[in-house]
């Protein structure tokens, strides 16, 4: 069982309060037992804090002390392989034996963020010669003449091939890495990608046997009526996300755009929600992982405030062992 934090900014927050409620969730997710906390790369969205992924691992691991902290993930056409490898090389060197790199093909942006960010459209075409030579520069046999990254040479940083479709799955299969599928946003293709990767694995110096990670929203509350409630909050939030990034909406315009079109297909996004008392999300996340023949769950514990996420994770971790799921 791991995490993935979305350094959430509330109503009437701000991003710093976001970053001391990552701090706040690495820590209990460390006391708890859980494997590793990831942050996503996201950019120009007002509800999000962790576009400078690199930056935020850092600030949170210099606030934590064992459990393992990485991207989930970076989105690699927006960057060049070496500025990657020294960025993690960086924090592998300061926090040796605690850093991961998920690696992403998605711009993580619209398209007028990605001019703003000056990413070249084709960059996702070089996805797979850039995970190589990111590979490379971070086991130190780089493969451009004369170019080595410093730091990252030899810190070896454990690579994931992230994504919601057929595309990352083969990748990941090809190249012999774990793989992480976004269920938890993007649930459509979750089976086929996992039957795919695991079909066409192929072993490497990186890994023997195929790894997969499945990712899933978690609600833990004292009652399930307590939950149904964080529930529908998040999905009138989300709403107001993706409909109206600017605007707040009351509870009866947020309801009425969930139950249009639109709304039910953004709904349809948290497929994978397990909302409920502990033993009731316990239960549905073990079967899940069963389902899906997943390695290890990677839980989005979205609940409206912070007080509520770090309850949703205590509370599992109460009810699983988080190192044995």
């Amino acid at each position: 069982m791991s995490i993935l934090d979305l350094a959430i900014i509330g109503a009437g927050e701000t991003a710093a309060d976001a970053f001391d409620a990552s701090v706040q969730i690495a820590q209990t997710a460390e006391r708890a037992g859980y494997r590793r906390v990831w942050y996503a790369e996201h950019h120009n969205m007002a509800s999000i804090a962790s576009s400078a992924t690199s930056v935020l691992i850092a600030h949170v691991a210099a606030h934590t002390s064992s459990i393992r902290l990485g991207a989930g993930g970076v989105m690699l056409p927006n960057h060049s392989p070496l500025t990657i490898a020294e960025q993690f090389g960086t924090l592998a060197t300061l926090h040796p034996d605690r850093i991961d790199l998920g690696l992403g093909r998605a711009p993580g942006s619209d398209q007028a963020t990605m001019r703003a960010m000056r990413t070249d459209p084709r960059a996702a075409e070089r996805f797979v010669d850039d995970v190589l030579d990111l590979q490379a520069y971070l086991r130190g046999a780089s493969r451009v003449p004369g170019v080595e990254a410093v730091p990252g040479a030899g810190t070896d940083v454990p690579l994931y091939i992230l994504g919601s479709s057929l595309f990352g799955a083969r990748v990941a299969a090809h190249l012999g890495l774990p793989y992480g599928f976004a269920s938890h946003f993007a649930p459509a293709h979750l089976l086929d990608a996992v039957a795919l990767y695991r079909e066409e694995f192929r072993p490497s110096e990186a890994l023997d046997a195929p790894y997969v990670i499945a990712g899933a929203n978690v609600i833990c509350a004292e009652s399930d009526d307590e939950a149904e409630r964080q529930r529908v909050t998040v999905q009138r939030r989300r709403i107001e996300r993706f409909i109206t990034p600017r605007r707040a909406l009351t509870d009866d315009e947020a309801d009425q755009l969930l139950a249009s079109p639109q709304g039910r297909q953004i709904a349809q996004m948290m497929h994978y929600t397990f909302a409920g008392t502990a033993d009731v999300v316990a239960r549905g996340l073990t079967n899940f992982a069963a389902e899906v023949s997943a390695d290890e769950l990677i839980t989005v514990h979205p609940g409206p405030t912070v007080a509520e996420r770090l309850e949703s994770i205590e509370r599992l971790a109460d009810a699983l062992d988080p190192i044995a799921v």
